[in-house]
């Protein structure tokens, strides 16, 4: 059976690889999700791997530095820098600015590098992560228990996803530089659900659906 790529974009060429048979996203429909934040159970219960999304409003970006400290502060009882009840982390650490942008650079990191914290924020009111590559069974589970979900944003396309960033501030842990905590505003970021709260899975499925004997 072909397998074809689906144009993930609206105004801006950024390419999605994801499989497709006869014109069906996998799990997931062929016109976009329209999600504003923070995210809500229901906006996380409807949304089903293969999904095409388009996220508006703040999300929070972290990678594994900041990441390590958020969780030392939760495992001490101490209050975070921003409430995560609803909120979404993008896992990017954006290169600096030229004049008259808003932000450099902003492709997302390997995913994998957060899972070890992960399950504690999504216990603690995360609801969405932004990354690349596949999460743990552990991830997996949280999202599951406590009805999350994972996007993935395409890789290789972080000066057109910063087209998307209508704003950014850092609000915590400015020493680290590209990996501080920034508050970004953004429109139309355009995302694919990988894992759902049903805890599916678009690499295992995907894979297994176009697999030879």
């Amino acid at each position: 059976m072909a397998r074809n790529t689906l144009l993930f974009t609206d105004t801006d060429t950024i390419h999605g690889h994801v499989a497709v048979d006869h014109g069906h996203v996998i799990g997931g429909t062929m016109e976009p999700v329209r999600l504003k934040t923070p995210l809500t159970d229901r906006d996380a219960e409807k949304l089903k791997i293969g999904d095409r999304v388009l996220i508006s409003g703040v999300i929070y970006t972290g990678r594994d530095a900041a990441h390590k400290r958020l969780f030392d502060l939760l495992k001490a009882g101490k209050d975070l820098p921003f409430d995560l009840r609803g909120q979404v982390i993008y896992y990017v650490g954006p290169t600096p600015e030229k004049p008259g942008q808003v932000i450099g650079s902003a492709g997302p990191t390997t995913s994998y590098r957060m899972d070890a914290f992960a399950p504690t924020l999504i216990e603690k009111g995360l609801k969405g992560m932004i990354g690349k590559g596949m999460r743990s069974d552990q991830v997996k589970e949280a999202m599951k228990r406590h009805k999350a979900v994972y996007f993935a944003a395409t890789g290789g396309a972080g000066a057109l996803l910063a087209k998307r960033v209508k704003k950014a501030e850092i609000v915590a842990y400015d020493d680290l530089g590209p990996e501080a905590i920034r508050r970004l505003e953004v429109e139309n970021l355009p995302v694919i659900v990988v894992n759902d709260v049903q805890g599916n899975d678009l690499y295992v499925e995907g894979a297994m659906k176009y697999k030879r004997d």
